[in-house]
């Protein structure tokens, strides 16, 4: 459990390399499960859409989620921004920036699953299979409007019986998946001309406050991280001191029990000296209480 806690909170480092790493893995990780995922319409006209618009946007909204659980710097950022105002003012600079390569981060897996599968074409296809114009294609002439919407939903089923037969089965199937295709590869373009632009315009802006935003964001994760690294010493310290106290009580008990104890003072040498003076628990959650409505200023 240890060596777990240690590689999550390693994933939740703030370090940008480390961020970038973890968004590439999640990236590659939507595409492995889309490939491995057992694509299966259900051919229903009341279904298709659903079942479709499902396995498009439902994984995609738990990657975005798992990109925002594992990048600290998010947690980071609800907490500057619903903290009290205290003796230090917040920056909303500081926040927007935070938030904004929060969010950019947590999106990359997301849009690769939604451009693989758009790609792919079977989603789009199972989709909007009733929804394309019969009159265009010449296999669905001589039926009902009824028998019409059925052969359609069946589209993406080409083992089905009533569409074995059918010539236009293979018609619609390219028409949407083309048009799945353009869409999937027009998201793409767009995401990496976005990308681009903001790389390289990034520099026409006023690049001091960029530099003081990412400055203090990373302050903020870093104090945050040492407050709570020293919190869990004085944690160990406070407990320490509870235990020898403790026994310090017990030893009249012990030596009816014949226990070997060692002189007054011997092995406790130097234990008060590395305790420190808060060693009560309602000054400790008058510290704590204090740091969370009161931060000291800068």
């Amino acid at each position: 459990m240890d060596r777990f806690r240690m590689i999550f909170q390693y994933f939740q480092s703030s370090s940008e390399s480390v961020m970038n790493g973890i968004c590439g893995l999640l990236a590659l990780v939507s595409v492995k499960m889309y490939t491995c995922f057992d694509f299966s319409c259900p051919c229903l006209p009341r279904y298709n859409m659903a079942y479709s618009l499902g396995i498009v946007f439902v994984p995609p909204i738990a990657l975005f989620l798992c990109g925002l659980i594992l990048n600290r710097q998010s947690l980071v950022m609800l907490e500057e921004w619903r903290r009290p105002q205290g003796r230090r003012k917040k920056d909303l600079a500081v926040i927007r920036y935070m938030c904004s390569s929060t969010m950019q981060r947590a999106m990359v897996a997301p849009v690769a699953w939604i451009v693989v599968a758009l790609l792919d074409g079977k989603c789009l296809i199972c989709a909007f299979s009733g929804s394309v114009d019969p009159e265009k294609f010449v296999g669905f002439a001589n039926t009902s409007p009824m028998q019409v919407q059925q052969l359609l939903a069946k589209v993406p089923c080409k083992d089905d019986e009533l569409m074995r037969n059918n010539t236009s089965r293979k018609a619609v199937s390219r028409y949407l998946r083309c048009w799945s295709q353009a869409l999937g590869w027009s998201i793409l373009l767009i995401v990496i001309v976005a990308a681009f632009l903001t790389r390289w315009l990034r520099p026409c802006f006023n690049q001091a406050t960029l530099l003081q935003a990412r400055h203090w964001s990373n302050y903020i994760d870093i104090e945050q991280k040492i407050f709570e690294e020293t919190c869990c010493e004085h944690s160990r310290l406070f407990a320490h001191k509870c235990v020898l106290h403790f026994f310090k009580s017990m030893r009249q008990e012990i030596k009816l029990h014949s226990f070997n104890l060692p002189r007054e003072g011997e092995g406790a040498e130097g234990e008060e000296d590395l305790l420190w003076g808060i060693t009560d628990q309602d000054q400790v959650n008058k510290l704590l209480k204090k740091w969370y409505y009161e931060k000291p200023p800068l």
